[in-house]
């Protein structure tokens, strides 16, 4: 009888460890080939993982709730014919592990995004960080006062360059994940408390400030412990406006000739197309074409380096039944037509509820859309998506007086309005663009031919 290892997959380009939420088998049980074994979750999505192989579980290396780097053997499984090579799950393409300079890897941050309102299920958000490339994540640690042996993740570094914490002082911070390594909690905790203590001094892990105690013995109070989604998207949310100078931008926009389209051919856009057309595709459309105009606002900052992003993703906030938030991305969106955009937002929405998402589709996106009109907001301020340089928030619909310029004159008549707003990075994107920008989009959708064919 063969024993075949089944190993931690690799869930995304930039994730090296994942987190074991459940195992659905125990040792002795029998599991066919694609059969769940396990679940487990990553900073960005949560996956079942199936076997490889039909076998018996003979042996499980890990406990739930225990953090495994990327190829790390987690289960054998006892097979009948030859001895196989370790195997990971067919529920993730293969990709090459990351060059490993420490075989243990170290975690990265998680995909989040800000609460506005269209649809979303585990997160990126479900709003979507992004961590530096696998292949350079088992490098040492380094930084312009020196270097250590210490192993620090891309991500951590980075935050220790952003907020010019010498390499000596990182290396003073203990850390609280695997075999002691330092984790973005850690960093971002002695980021808050900076300030207030003497780096020299650092001997033992900041921690934050206890509950007042008010807060604990007040009986009309109740207190909640975030989960694990809440912290990322609070991490992300707190790192965001950190790292970048927002700027709000608005304008009124006349949808009515969009909204009667839409109410007059939606009966006939599902019996053609098999989907349910929303406003949301349509928004996705005026973005891709807007930023077809204006490509500066689709691109990441790297310190003093700007990245032009030739590929237009743009990811939709999606609101989970768990009142968090996930970020699927419509990848080369400028690319689809409105029937194609429909059914790929449907459906990602729709995967997102149900925590079904895969760990690339909420990923690589240039450009975020939320929609807090779903809540009936008709505006909002949206927190920038990192790495991205803006995001745009679709306000509610409604009937408003509006002046109508006819050639007879100018009339007050009711008609379809609606709020964009545009947060941006004032670092790259100054009043201009972003102003000029959101006003293409505005002039996109006002412009909609509402004759158009289905």
């Amino acid at each position: 009888m063969a024993q075949v290892e089944l190993i931690m997959p690799k869930m995304g380009e930039s994730i090296i460890e994942a987190t074991i939420l459940r195992w659905a088998k125990k040792v002795g049980d029998q599991v066919e080939a694609d059969e769940t074994i396990l679940e487990i979750a990553t900073d960005k999505v949560d996956s079942e993982i199936p076997s490889p192989i039909a076998g018996v579980i003979s042996e499980i290396l890990f406990k739930e709730n225990d953090v495994v780097p990327v190829g790390k053997t987690i289960a054998i499984i006892a097979t009948e014919g030859e001895a196989t090579a370790a195997k990971p799950s067919p529920a993730v393409r293969d990709e090459p592990a990351p060059a490993a300079a420490n075989p243990e890897g170290a975690g990265t941050t998680g995909a989040n995004g800000q609460s506005n309102g269209v649809a979303r299920p585990a997160p990126e958000p479900m709003l979507a960080e992004a961590a530096p490339a696998a292949s350079a994540i088992a490098t040492t640690a380094a930084s312009p006062t020196g270097r250590s042996e210490r192993f620090y993740s891309p991500l951590v570094k980075n935050i220790a360059k952003t907020e010019n914490i010498s390499i000596a002082e990182l290396d003073r911070l203990p850390g609280t994940g695997a075999q002691g390594r330092v984790t973005k909690q850690d960093i971002l905790a002695y980021v808050g408390n900076r300030s207030s203590v003497d780096s020299s001094t650092v001997g033992s892990r900041q921690s934050a400030p206890a509950p007042t105690q008010s807060a604990i013995h007040n009986p009309n109070s109740e207190i909640i412990e975030m989960d694990r989604m809440r912290r990322l998207i609070a991490d992300h949310m707190v790192m965001s406006k950190r790292v970048a100078p927002h700027v709000t931008s608005y304008v009124e926009v006349d949808v009515t000739d969009l909204v009667n389209w839409r109410e007059r051919n939606k009966v006939a856009f599902e019996k053609k197309y098999g989907e349910k057309i929303t406003f949301t595709p349509i928004f996705i459309e005026a973005i891709a074409r807007a930023i077809g105009d204006f490509p500066m606002v689709n691109v990441s900052v790297d310190e003093t380096r700007i990245i032009v992003k030739k590929d237009v993703n743009i990811g939709m906030a999606t609101a989970l039944p768990s009142g968090n938030l996930i970020v699927p991305v419509i990848k080369n969106a400028n690319l689809m037509n409105l029937p194609g955009l429909t059914k790929a937002v449907n459906d990602l929405a729709g995967r997102a509820r149900q925590g079904k998402l895969k760990p690339e589709e909420i990923q690589d996106g240039t450009f975020t859309l939320t929609n807090v009109g779903t809540f009936g907001n008709v505006m909002g301020t949206p927190i920038i998506n990192q790495p991205q340089v803006a995001i745009l928030a679709a306000g509610a619909i409604r009937k408003k007086p509006a002046v109508v310029e006819t050639e007879y004159g100018d009339l007050i008549a009711v008609r379809q309005m609606m709020f964009l707003s545009l947060s941006y990075d004032h670092r790259v994107v100054d009043g201009a663009l972003g102003g000029s920008f959101l006003r293409r989009v505005g002039d996109y959708l006002e412009a909609f031919d509402g004759k158009r064919e289905v």
